[in-house]
């Protein structure tokens, strides 16, 4: 490969980096908007795997021109229950974008909480970050507030604890601390997983017979979700993306 080939390969991006850089969506979200055919590179139709030039190629998503974003930003979002996780929404409910729309810069969020669950949930604009922090080779840590129905018994937290077979597989050992009684005659506890299964905390409590009462994520990471209420967004502080940037090995 002669110098002027090197240098046109090594401008090149995968679309999907592309996108994600972007602030469309995360990487892994991009391919599937590729796939779906929302994204055009020069007229025609993208196509899952393509590299483009940024500075040659003209990239469409949606019939709108895609630019690169010129400030990263993170920030963390007290999710209310009742809210999607979602960019739209067709049935009308209100999104976590609703927070987040006086930001200059098109913000994503990083993995997702269902309508009923509440708690700290990531926005960002920083497409590698979101790819790391929702691969599985990361193991991100992730820690939620639960509260069951009935007691607890220990065989239950045991299974909890070492892991409980689901419809799309056993679940990896978790960490369950401080198991308390409420004043109803439920249960609280802290779970702390590292996988990202659909509605995992809810599916693994219904398949030790218990039904979710309230969800609530607590900790992402480093990241914890403070004193941070219900509808609130703050940037993380250079300290915090540090901490995330080494955990995810960046």
């Amino acid at each position: 490969m002669n110098e002027e080939h090197k240098k046109d390969a090594n401008m090149l991006l995968r679309l999907q980096k592309y996108l994600a850089e972007s602030g469309i969506a995360s990487r892994r979200a991009s391919e599937e908007l590729i796939t779906a055919g929302r994204v055009q590179v020069n007229g025609e139709t993208a196509t899952l795997g393509m590299s483009v030039d940024p500075d040659t190629d003209v990239i469409l998503f949606d019939g709108k021109p895609v630019k690169q974003e010129e400030e990263l930003i993170t920030l963390m979002l007290y999710k209310p229950k009742g809210v999607v996780s979602t960019s739209d929404d067709p049935q009308g409910r209100k999104t976590v974008q609703e927070y987040v729309k006086d930001i200059p810069a098109r913000l994503y969020n990083v993995g997702r909480l269902d309508i009923n669950s509440e708690g700290l949930l990531l926005m960002t604009n920083d497409g590698e970050l979101a790819h790391r922090m929702t691969h599985p080779k990361f193991s991100v840590e992730k820690t939620y507030y639960a509260i069951c129905d009935g007691k607890l018994l220990p065989s239950e937290i045991a299974s909890l604890v070492n892991g409980v077979q689901l419809e799309d597989g056993m679940t990896a050992p978790a960490k369950v601390l401080h198991v308390r009684p409420t004043k109803t005659g439920d249960t609280s506890l802290l779970i702390t997983i590292h996988e990202g299964k659909n509605r995992q905390i809810r599916r693994m409590l219904e398949a030790v017979g218990h039904r979710t009462l309230r969800l609530k994520r607590e900790r992402f990471g480093p990241l914890s979700l403070g004193e941070l209420k219900p509808g609130e967004t703050r940037r993380l502080t250079p300290d915090e993306m540090r901490s995330l940037r080494h955990a995810l090995g960046l």
